[in-house]
């Protein structure tokens, strides 16, 4: 077989970002996929939030940072329990001052997202309600990680049933004769 052409590039996967189609505003900015107060739609999330802050603080904060480094969602769903959590966790028993740590957090996720708001609106959503703020954070990086994970299965299942390459050999197997009682 005589191959003309050499293997070329293969384009960048392009990943949705806004996955409920959210509209865009005159700043090019849109709103939340989820509302602050529709943290209920994510119980489980919401309850540790409301429990444990700094858990979900350090999970966010950390598939966020590898979503922005690898572009993959976070093999284990983000680092609960590192040092991240454990400052937290520290600020929140020494003057409930967690909250602060959660307004960059939630300003990169803004920012990744083109989500309209300002610094002022992430600190006030971080003071007054820590467990809506960080369910909200969270169930916006699932819908890019859910999104993520699809089309790497679409992408795979279009690799396997590509025409033209090699298949496994069909093969058929004996079939053991079935034992007859008299």
């Amino acid at each position: 077989m005589v191959y003309n052409q050499q293997p070329g590039a293969v384009p960048q996967m392009s990943i949705n970002r806004n996955v409920l189609n959210k509209p865009y505003n005159h700043n090019n900015e849109r709103p939340w996929s989820h509302g602050l107060f529709t943290c209920f739609g994510d119980c489980s999330t919401c309850f540790v939030s409301w429990l444990c802050p700094c858990i979900i603080w350090s999970q966010n904060k950390s598939r966020l940072e590898y979503l922005e480094h690898t572009g993959q969602p976070h093999p284990d769903g983000g680092e609960s329990f590192g040092n991240d959590c454990l400052i937290h966790g520290v600020l929140t028993a020494c003057g409930g001052l967690g909250w602060v740590l959660q307004i960059g957090t939630r300003t990169s996720t803004r920012e990744r997202y083109r989500i309209e708001g300002n610094p002022v609106k992430d600190c006030f959503a971080s003071w007054c309600c820590h467990a809506c703020e960080l369910t909200q954070e969270s169930r916006e990086l699932e819908l890019e990680e859910t999104n993520l994970r699809e089309n790497r299965m679409q992408s795979m299942m279009r690799e396997h049933d590509m025409p033209g390459q090699d298949s496994p050999p069909h093969v058929d197997l004996p079939v053991p004769p079935k034992a007859y009682k008299a």
